[in-house]
Order: C-alpha cells, then structure tokens, then sequence
C-alpha cells in the first residue's frame, strides 16, 4: 500500500539525513534543469542545503518517498506525477511512499489549476527519478569496478548483466548520497518503449482509503480543543452589519460564543467577506444558534444587482463596439461591403461551482503564528491570505493539504481559511469553520455570466469572408481590483481572440461589464461562453450555407499546419502560460481530434430531425484538443434525452490514461448538467439558489446513458486534460438539439426554452 501524510521540507530534511537516505533536492521548477546544472559537481547533501525543497528520496532500507506538491480532488495528480519519477527511477511501485507537501514556496507553484501540473512538472519529475537512478548506478559500477554504461536498472535494482552481479537500491543509499548530482545533459531518460509506468492505469493511491472511509478531507479534520464555528455573512457583497441581537443564539445548549468578522478592505481577494461566527461545541449547536441571529445589514451598492435587467445590459454592451483585442484585414469594410451577413447573440448565466465538499478549514494560531488545515487547491495562497489577515510572516503561516471533495477552481480561493485563521486569533485557541452548502452555493466565487455576440459576412459556399466578435462578461480581475470591468488578456484568449478559422478579416472585442458579486475561475473558465457562443454561430453558419456541420467545420480550419498567429492578428496571444514555439496552435491536431470524433460517433450514418440528432463541437483549450460529438432525442414534451457523448482529446504525451478518460466522462456529466438546468440569479443583490432544488446539477438520469472516450496517441508534450473536455460538450448538445428540433438555442440554459 502507498501511503500518504503531510510532510514538511524541516521533517524531511530531518529523517532522510539522520538515517543515511539519498535525496535528490531541486526547486520543483520548470526551471529545475537549469537549477541542476548551476548545482553540478556538489555532493548530494550540500546540493540539498542549496536547493533545500526536497521531492525525492530513499531510505536505506530502499523505501522511496516522493513529495507531491499538487492537490488531490479527483484528477489523479498525486498518483501521476510520482509515476512519472518513479519510472525514471525504475523503482518498484510497491516500495513507494507518498508525501503531501505542505505550502512552501520552493516547491514552485503549488495552485493545482489551470490543467498544467503535468504540463509544468513532468521534466522536473523525469529528471528527479533520473537523476537518482544515476547516482545509484554510479555507485554500483564504483563497488564493481565497472564501466557505469555496462550497468543497468530494473526493479529497484542496479544490474551488471555481464557478470551477474545485482544491488538493491537500499545497499546502494549510502554511497550514492556520496556523489555529485549529475549535470541535466549527462542524464539518459527512458525511450518511451521502456516506460513502465507512464501511459498505464494504475490505481489511484489513495483509493483504497477512499472506499473504506478512511481518506481525510477537509471536514475531517480534527484539532485537540478546537471549537466548531458556523457564519452568518452578509448577503449582498460589501454589506455590513447595521444592528445584532445575539442573545437567543448564546442561549442555544452548545453555543460558547458569538464574535463579529470585520468587513473586507476592497478589492476583496480572497479575504473572509465579514459578519457575525456563532461559536459552539460542535457543528450542530453552531448551526442551531446561528438560525437564532437576528441581524439587520446595510446592503450597499451592490443591493441593486438584477440579473435580469443585467442580461440586458450586456445584451446592449455587446450591440456597441469594444475594446479592440484582436483584429486582421478590413473587417468594417468587409461588413459594409457584404451582401449577406449573420449574426447573432449568445447568453450564459452564471454558475457556482458547487462542489460535492463545501469549503471547510480548521485553523490553530498562537505565538504569532498559523496552522491551518484545508482541503485548498493553492497552499500558497493560504499563506498569503492569512498572513495578511492576521498581520504575521508569511512564513509563520504553515498549510496542511488534505483530501478535496472536489475543486473546479473554488478551492484556490482560501477566504475559509481566513475564516478560521481569524477566529482562532481572536478566540485563543483552534477553530473549525464549516460551509453549509447553502453558504456554498450563496457565497461562491461565481463564473461570470456574459454575452457574445457574432456578426459574420459569408461568401462562396458560406465561408465568412469577414468575422465580428464582442464578449462583455464580469471579469475576474474585478477580484483583484476594485471596479474592473474589462477582461484579461487570459479571459478573452479563451475562445475569443483565438478563432482558428481560415478567415481574411477579422476583429474581436471586449465590452464592459462591472462586477456585483465576487467572479473567479471555474472549470475551463472563458471557454465555457466563448466556445458555445463560437461553435453554436459555426453550426448556424453550416445551416445557412445547406452544408454538412463537418465538412463545413473542417472546411473553414483550412488545411493541417501551425497557426501564424502573427497573420491571425495574434502576436501577443495569451497561450495558457506557456510560449506558442513550446506549444503551437496545432490546426492539424484540431481536425484530428473532429475527424475522429465524427468516426467513432457514426457522423456519417447520424440521426436528423423528428425529434433526434447529432451535434459536434471542437475547442483547443489548455494545450489540448477536445471535440464532443452528442448525441440526443427530444420528446414532444420537451423531454431532453442524451443517450451518447462522444470525447477525443489529443493531450500529446498522457501519463495516467485512466484518470484522463475519467476527467473526459466527468466533463460530458458536468457540460449537460450546467446546459440543462444550471443558473445562478440575483435579486436585490441576494443570490437566489440555496441548494441542489434549486440550483440543478445533473442527476443520473439528466447524464449522458453512455461516454464513449478516446485519447489520440502522441509524443507531443504533455498538455492539459482536466479543464479542456468541458468546453466542447455545452454547444455540440445545443448543436445537436438543433438537428433534432429545428430549434436553435442561444441562451442557457435549456430549462428556460421548456427542455428538461
């Protein structure tokens, strides 16, 4: 069994040096190369003085410890990326102990968001295990007075094949720690033949815990003498407390106290929104002496916030020329010039994130400093976000990671943990803050509503000849500074700017639109309402041109190459973090993916009209290739059936098949749930959805009967997966609903057109 617990870099360095271990210390960087080379010829123990995040090691009993500095909510990520070291190393995975690091900063970026853990780190990981196979290999030959080229590894251990000598990797600990960590460019990686680990399924390590009811996650956690805190906050962003009668919550059995939370200094981050904590013995006196509250709030500005009349203000937003973030040939001229031109508008609501866990965290400070336990996606930012609330060292703030219950970007975000970091401060002794799930879904980080409009001018056989795109959506910025109200290079980068279709003129714009409840990322984020807005116009524009979704599809990407994206108007394309020459706009692998999902899916054979149909839809999103092709039968009472959904991602190099496929099905659940039924609205400033009656995620039988994935073969790098196979699902559905219907919807979700 692999077991797991987290560690610190201190304990570590401790344990491994007091027992004569070898470590492999490096800066868990993209970077580590460079880092490794800078350190040559040092021995391993003064190489880990230097570099001091530790991320690998063994025992010398031959026990191998990897540190996974990411966050488990389901993604696989603390099985993957050890098994990216652990085939490098040749080690047996039996012999493997997982450690959960603590939030260090010489980790490197911990926020396990983005879909770029494997991305950022499987080099940093490759070269962990090789490096130290090496080092073991050295030693080896040294005892054997062999040439270290004659020798070789398998299994944990060093083999001489020659004379027939073997050394078990624990034998070797003590005189491997001796040497040198080899320079970067004197490593041998394994062929891609001799992987054993990577691109195979394997059991996730903490699976067995997790079925036996034995895994921590955040509501798990327990602290000798911690009391259980529950939170009235006010119900509208910004607001504060005008009056408080808290005397019948102090007479509820259990409750011990009642404190204030002070409201947060904008913009507002990811510190705790404010208002009033009932302090109690346990979780349910809490929550009984919070119902007795009786509180009157100065809403503020925000107690105006409609989404209904706000629709219409980014209807009207999107109707007038923007900010200019994309732009190639004459569009104006070209419109003006048209003889025929479509267009239309596309609206999507806002969405919670909606986590089967809601957010929790148990906090102990004393003597200046902060222990804090959390199921967080980014132990950094715990740091930083109670170092700041609470006026201490960012280094006297120490997060413990545990289990998520999932994440989709929510639990990057650690106003919880200031919560109970506050609470402990003031309280003097540790403090367990609990979500209740109508917190949850009342006091998200919500994904923005937005409307995008297209305006195309169409020439022979449909092809545009000329493009328009306007996007107006809250922007995430709004979180980080005050009154914000046009999105970042990254948001319109997401869909927007980056249309991969072969057309001479085209312009994109950003309109604005302020923010009246906190935004923040959501699983695949911009690419939710730019994709469904960008391949649901592509549909349109097929139909009215009499042509085949397909080949019209295919026809527009134009032939197999890399995007000039100099010549797309995009010089400064924003490419999820990574430089376009690393990771090209791949037009090949986009029709591949298309190609293969109308194969497997039976395009050519589909069904159209009388109440059943086929729709597709193709995204590059996250480094990575994703088309859907869903299949659909709606009936006369508008009963929306979805029997198939078919996904082909193209991630380049796949380290754990399994979770990519279970990442692949969880997107198809997840795109038809938040396209059925999924809103999120506001009244007077108050959100109106409290819980799962009212804010509708997919039930078993709202989910697609059957996924069928397939993941394209690639020796690419390694690219995204758990964010990219939700864009495509949302508007291959609506596509698909189309062709059954005749009904073209633009506006989610689809509950509002009497479809269920």
């Amino acid at each position: 069994m692999i077991r797991t617990r987290n560690v610190s870099r201190r304990f570590v360095l401790k344990g491994i040096f007091a027992t004569g271990a070898l470590v492999v210390a490096a800066r868990v960087v993209p970077g580590a190369f460079r880092l490794a080379a800078q350190a040559a010829g040092q021995t391993n123990a003064d190489r880990s003085l230097l570099h001091p995040t530790v991320y690998l090691g063994i025992n010398p009993d031959g026990r191998v410890f990897i540190v996974t500095h990411r966050s488990e909510m389901g993604t696989g990520i603390r099985t993957a990326l050890p098994m990216v070291a652990a085939d490098e190393l040749d080690a047996d995975w039996s012999q493997v102990t997982i450690e959960q690091a603590i939030g260090d900063e010489r980790y490197g970026d911990q926020n396990t968001d983005g879909s770029k853990s494997i991305r950022d780190f499987y080099d940093a990981f490759r070269y962990a295990g090789a490096s130290v196979r090496s080092m073991l290999v050295s030693a080896a030959a040294a005892q054997w007075g062999v040439a270290p080229e004659s020798c070789t590894t398998a299994a944990h251990e060093v083999i001489h094949e020659a004379s027939g000598r073997r050394a078990g990797y624990g034998s070797l600990v003590e005189a491997a720690s001796k040497l040198p960590v080899p320079r970067p460019e004197d490593l041998r990686f394994k062929t891609r033949q001799q992987w054993k680990y990577i691109g195979t399924d394997r059991p996730i390590y903490d699976l067995d815990d997790i079925l036996t009811g034995r895994a921590i996650y955040g509501i798990d956690a327990r602290v000798d003498g911690m009391v259980y805190a529950s939170i009235e906050r006010p119900p509208v962003l910004g607001g504060t407390i005008r009056s408080l009668d808290d005397a019948a919550a102090r007479r509820v059995a259990g409750v011990e106290d009642v404190r204030t939370l002070p409201s947060f200094t904008p913009p507002h981050l990811f510190q705790a929104l404010g208002g009033v904590a009932v302090i109690a013995r346990n979780t349910w006196a809490a929550l009984q002496g919070r119902r007795q509250l009786q509180i009157t709030w100065d809403d503020g500005p925000n107690a105006a916030y409609e989404t209904e009349s706000y629709r219409q203000q980014l209807f009207d937003a999107v109707s007038r020329p923007g900010k200019v973030v994309c732009t190639r040939g004459d569009v104006d001229a070209a419109l003006a010039s048209g003889s025929r031109t479509i267009e239309a508008t596309y609206y999507v609501p806002h969405h919670a994130h909606a986590t089967m866990e809601p957010p929790a965290a148990v906090a102990d400070v004393r003597d200046g400093r902060a222990e804090i336990w959390a199921p967080v996606q980014n132990p950094q930012a715990v740091q930083d976000t109670v170092s700041a609330a609470l006026g201490i060292p960012r280094g006297n703030v120490v997060c413990h990671v545990t289990l998520l219950g999932g994440g989709f970007g929510r639990k990057s975000k650690p106003d919880f943990a200031a919560e109970a970091a506050i609470l402990s401060r003031d309280l003097g002794r540790p403090v367990k803050v609990v979500w209740t799930r109508e917190d949850d879904i009342r006091f998200d980080y919500f994904h923005a509503v937005a409307a995008v409009h297209h305006k195309a001018v169409i020439g022979d056989g449909g092809r545009p000849t000329a493009w328009l795109a306007r996007s107006a959506f809250p922007p995430i910025a709004s979180t980080f500074t005050a009154g914000a109200e046009y999105g970042g290079d990254f948001e319109v980068g997401m869909g927007l700017t980056d249309l991969p279709y072969d057309v001479p003129n085209f312009r994109a714009e950003n309109c604005p639109a302020p923010a009246h409840v906190r935004i923040g990322w959501f699983r695949s984020v911009a690419n939710i309402y730019h994709v469904f807005a960008a391949q649901s116009f592509v549909d349109e524009l097929a139909a009215a041109a009499g042509r085949d979704p397909l080949e019209f599809q295919l026809d527009l990407l134009g032939p197999p190459r890399l995007l000039d994206l100099k010549a797309a108007g995009l010089a400064d394309f924003w490419n999820y973090g990574v430089s376009s020459e690393t990771y090209p706009y791949d037009i090949g692998r986009l029709r591949r993916v298309l190609e293969v999902a109308a194969e497997r899916a039976g395009w050519s054979g589909r069904p159209q009209g009388n109440g059943r149909g086929m729709g597709l839809a193709v995204a590059r999103s996250f480094t990575a290739y994703v088309a859907s092709v869903v299949e659909v039968e709606v009936g006369t009472d508008g009963a929306v059936r979805v029997p198939r959904v078919t996904q082909v991602i193209d991630a380049g190099t796949v380290v754990h098949p399994e979770r990519v496929r279970a990442q692949l099905e969880g997107a198809a659940v997840m795109g038809i749930g938040l396209a059925r039924s999924a809103e999120i609205t506001a009244a007077g400033g108050r959100i109106q959805q409290s819980n799962f009656h009212d804010f509708v995620i997919a039930r078993i039988t709202d989910a697609p009967t059957q996924v069928d994935v397939h993941i394209i073969e690639s020796d690419e790098k390694p690219g995204g997966v758990g964010e990219p196979g939700l864009p495509p699902v949302i508007p291959a559905l609506t596509n698909a609903i189309y062709a059954a219907t005749g009904r073209r919807i633009r506006e989610l979700p689809l509950s509002k057109h009497g479809l269920a």
